[in-house]
């Protein structure tokens, strides 16, 4: 498991969770899963990227915990979520089908929110049962469904072949990532923040990114280099909101567009001008009111009315 560097105050020191609990996902992998705020509060699901941990989401956390129940899980061998040496996306599907399973009661609702490689996540299990019965409405913050590595703009030249050599090998390194000193800060920050990024920002993204070990990382860059969840996409049947940064590197507003134009109920596209791959870091309270908003639109006992059980809604 991770060395888990976090910040220790401010916005981004992870909130201290009310319960904390272990599920196991269908080929056996142990998944960590954090419960925040009230039991019987309006739920949210937070499933994180690429090489974070619930660390990422600690703003979100913090606000929405105050009248909500928030959970939160770490992606298999991110985190405290051991290591396993199945990687895919149906494993990632089986780990959000079991924690939803395990967390959320027969029938009830939740608003999910998926960062980058969370939202691959979700576009993996649109079809499972859990996510069908639980998700009440989805944000997809900073993700793509393919082509993810052909079109990043990590490395400064035009896109073709050599382009996407670099990027593939750039992204694919198993070289550890050592310690967070300024000069892993500002590689961080160019490569996945936006330049007017605050340093308490890269700091706190730096110390997420670096406690995610080599091989994991490694191991899920090939994933994400083979990605095709275009299907994915169109199953995604429950209203969907996206939210992008123009200066993402990483997946830029192209795969936001493309995700727009294809989803059977998108609710909005909001693309963020500067803002970079780490949405929810990078503009906080954006990212916190746009699930504030659905779980308002779409949850009813978030307005208070009685949850109708999926089979009388059908």
């Amino acid at each position: 498991m991770s060395r888990l560097l976090r910040v220790a105050d401010g916005p981004y020191a992870p909130p201290v969770p009310a319960r904390e609990l272990t599920v196991t996902a269908a080929d056996g992998a142990r998944v960590h899963v954090e419960v925040h705020g009230p039991e019987n509060a309006p739920a949210v699901v937070l499933a994180h990227g690429w090489c974070c941990s619930t660390a990422f989401w600690a703003a979100q956390i913090r606000e929405l915990a105050a009248d909500h129940r928030v959970i939160a899980y770490d992606q298999r061998g991110h985190g405290r979520s051991p290591a396993n040496p199945a990687y895919g996306t149906e494993p990632l599907a089986d780990d959000l089908e079991a924690v939803l399973e395990a967390t959320l009661a027969p029938g009830e609702r939740a608003v999910i929110a998926g960062h980058s490689m969370g939202g691959m996540t979700l576009m993996g299990a649109a079809t499972r049962p859990a996510v069908r019965e639980h998700a009440a409405a989805v944000l997809l913050t900073s993700t793509g469904s393919a082509r993810l590595v052909a079109s990043a703009t990590v490395v400064p030249m035009r896109a073709g072949r050599v382009r996407t050599w670099l990027t593939r090998r750039i992204l694919g390194s198993r070289a550890p990532l050592g310690p967070v000193t300024p000069l892993a800060r500002r590689i961080l920050k160019y490569g996945t923040m936006g330049p007017g990024s605050a340093p308490h920002m890269v700091d706190a993204c730096a110390r997420i990114v670096h406690s995610c070990p080599s091989r994991v990382r490694h191991g899920w860059s090939q994933v994400l280099d083979l990605l095709d969840l275009d299907h994915g996409v169109r199953e995604l049947r429950m209203p969907v909101e996206i939210v992008v940064g123009t200066a993402d590197r990483l997946t830029p507003p192209e795969h936001a567009r493309a995700l727009a134009a294809a989803l059977p109920d998108c609710v909005g596209l909001t693309e963020l001008p500067g803002v970079g791959h780490m949405t929810p870091v990078e503009a906080p309270d954006l990212v916190t009111g746009k699930i504030r908003a659905l779980a308002a639109a779409y949850i009813p006992s978030a307005r208070g009315e009685r949850a109708v059980p999926v089979e009388e809604s059908a």
